[in-house]
C-alpha cells in the first residue's frame, strides 16, 4: 500500500500500472490510484470483473477510476487476469527507472489481514522491461510471446514448470541428486502430476505444501514413494506460492500468483518471478523449512487420500509454523 501511495504523490513518478483482482469496498489502493491520476500521472489499471465474490466491488471501483481519468481495461477475451503486479515508472536524474512489484496475494487490505502472502519489489531492468511487455499484452498493444525473466501464463508458464521438473529428473539420470519443494493452494493439473510421478520414480525428492485440493497421491509404492504432501491449517489462510528447484546446487526459487491447476496454467493470466537475490533466496528457503518441520498445524496426506494431523512426539518441542513465522516477522519490524 505504501509503495502505491508514495508513487501517487511523488512528483518524479510518471506512470503507474497495476492489476486489481480483488478489491474491497473501501480500497485505499484504488483511492491512491485516483489521486495519482488527479496529480497528472499516467495511470492504467486492469480490473478483473469476474473475481469471484468481489464482482460488485470491482465494478464500482472501475467506474470511479474511469471517472477520475484512469485508463481502465478489463482483460483479454477468454482469460481471467489473476496475476498481481505493479509497474511504477519514475524519472531519476537523466534517466527513467522502472520499479516493479510481483506478488502472490491480492491488493486487498481485508484479505491482507488473514492471508499469508509474499511479494518481490525490484528495480532490475529486465523485470521492468518484462512488466512493460506484460502490460502491453494485457492492454492489447502487443501479442507478447517471450519474456526475459517472468514466467507468464498462458504464454510460457506451463512449459517452464515442466522444464524445471524434468531438469531435476535429468540430474538424477546423470547420477546426481534431484530435489524440489513447492508450496501452493491447489494441485490438480494432470500433466504436472504425471511429471511429478515421473520425477519420483527417477529418484527426485519432492516435498509439496498444498493448502487445499491435491489430486496427487504421495507415498504409493513404485509411483510416488519419494513424494511427501502436507497441508498447513492455522490462524491464517496459506496463500503464498513458492517453488524451489535444487538444480544440482544452482538453486532456483520462484514466487507468483499461479497454482499448479489447469485453469492457472492455461486459462488465466499469471506471472511467476525468479528470486535472484541470495539473501532473499535464503529467506524463502527458511520459510519452506519452517513449514516442512511443522508438527502441530501440518497434516500429512496419506496414499489413500486421508490426512493425518501431526503432533509433537514425546519430549519434542512444538513447532507451529505460523507462530514461528509471525515471531520472525515481528523481529524485523
Amino acid at each position: 500500500m505504501r509503495f502505491i501511495t508514495q508513487a501517487a504523490n511523488d512528483p518524479q513518478v510518471l506512470a503507474i500500472k497495476m492489476t486489481l483482482y480483488r478489491t474491497s469496498g473501501d480500497s485505499p489502493i484504488a483511492n491512491a490510484l485516483i489521486s495519482a491520476a488527479e496529480n497528472g500521472k499516467q495511470v492504467a489499471v486492469l480490473v478483473e470483473l469476474k473475481a469471484r465474490f468481489d464482482e460488485k466491488n470491482n465494478i464500482i471501483w472501475a467506474r470511479k477510476l474511469e471517472q477520475a481519468g484512469v485508463h481502465v481495461v478489463y482483460g483479454l477475451v477468454g482469460l481471467k487476469t489473476h496475476t498481481k503486479v505493479v509497474l511504477v515508472v519514475r524519472r531519476e536524474d537523466d534517466r527513467i527507472r522502472r520499479y516493479v512489484h510481483v506478488g502472490t496475494g491480492n491488493y486487498n487490505p481485508k484479505t491482507a489481514r488473514i492471508y499469508t502472502d509474499l511479494g518481490l519489489l525490484s528495480c532490475r531492468e529486465e523485470l521492468g522491461a518484462d512488466l512493460t511487455d506484460l502490460f502491453n499484452f494485457l492492454t492489447g498493444y502487443s501479442r507478447q510471446r517471450s519474456y526475459r525473466k517472468l514466467m507468464v501464463a498462458p504464454v510460457n508458464l506451463r512449459d517452464r514448470f515442466l522444464f524445471l521438473i524434468r531438469r531435476e529428473i535429468e540430474h538424477c539420470h546423470r547420477g546426481f541428486s534431484g530435489r524440489l519443494v513447492a508450496k501452493m493452494n491447489a494441485l490438480v493439473d494432470p500433466q504436472i502430476i504425471t511429471t511429478l510421478y515421473e520425477a519420483s520414480q527417477a529418484g527426485v525428492q519432492i516435498d509439496l505444501i498444498v493448502r487445499g485440493m491435491c489430486c496427487l497421491r504421495p507415498g504409493v509404492e513404485g509411483i510416488s514413494e519419494n513424494i511427501r504432501v502436507i497441508s498447513i491449517v492455522g490462524r491464517y489462510l496459506e496463500h503464498s506460492r513458492i517453488y524451489y528447484f535444487h538444480n544440482h546446487g544452482q538453486e532456483e526459487v520462484y514466487i507468483g500468483s499461479a497454482d499448479w491447476m489447469t485453469r492457472n496454467l492455461d486459462r488465466r493470466v499469471e506471472a511467476v518471478v525468479p528470486v535472484e537475490d541470495p539473501e532473499i533466496v535464503k529467506d524463502l528457503q527458511e520459510i519452506l523449512g519452517v513449514m516442512l518441520a511443522d508438527n502441530r498445524q501440518a497434516w500429512d496426506l496419506q496414499p489413500d487420500g486421508r490426512y493425518i494431523q501431526r503432533h509433537p512426539t514425546d519430549n519434542a518441542k512444538e513447532q507451529c509454523s505460523q507462530k514461528i513465522l509471525m515471531e520472525m516477522a515481528a523481529q524485523h519490524l
